[in-house]
């Protein structure tokens, strides 16, 4: 189930974002301290983008349990053009290799052609990360291309660059007929 954030949110935020894991690769796997969800993290989850009339990040939660699940993304690459939107996500350990990231993609894909307006999804991920690309493949994304970033904090695999996928409206219309 996504619905979206609320400041209520913060613990469940906190303790995403200190598993070193989840972390990997998104920022090696360092500590976030409570400041940071607070003053980056949380502003940037609830803000809302007018031209899709969306927060653009949906809290995650378990159908049966309730229980938080992590965080799904869609929102605009330009505050005010809803023609191309990003594709995110980060999850608990706990939700891994369950389907739910698979499930909570294509669901906003699907969202993001029919309600937002978007003519093309994009994700991107590092090299290394084979799960998420997986992710992205299985939402109907395809390979794009391979580039590298100059990152201020180096973490490992980074050396190996980054991937963007796609997903046009046609091909995505193309496949539901």
């Amino acid at each position: 189930m996504l619905r979206p954030f609320t400041d209520a949110d913060f613990p469940a935020l906190l303790a995403l974002d200190n598993d070193p894991e989840v972390m990997r690769y998104i920022n090696g796997g360092r500590p976030v301290t409570a400041g940071e969800i607070r003053e980056r993290t949380l502003p940037r989850l609830l803000h809302d983008h007018p031209c899709t009339g969306t927060r653009g990040f949906w809290a995650a939660r378990e159908k049966t349990t309730g229980a938080f699940l992590g965080w799904f993304e869609l929102r605009p690459l330009a505050e005010n053009d809803p023609s191309v939107v990003e594709l995110g996500y980060r999850l608990a350990r706990t939700a891994w290799g369950r389907g739910y990231a698979s499930e909570g993609a294509r669901a906003l894909v699907r969202k993001g052609f029919t309600d937002l307006g978007a003519r093309r999804v994009t994700a991107t991920t590092m090299a290394v990360n084979t799960a998420s690309r997986r992710v992205m493949e299985k939402a109907g994304l395809t390979f794009l291309r391979a580039y590298a970033e100059d990152w201020p904090d180096t973490i490992e695999g980074s050396e190996h660059g980054e991937v963007e996928y796609v997903l046009t409206r046609e091909r995505w219309e193309a496949r539901q007929a």
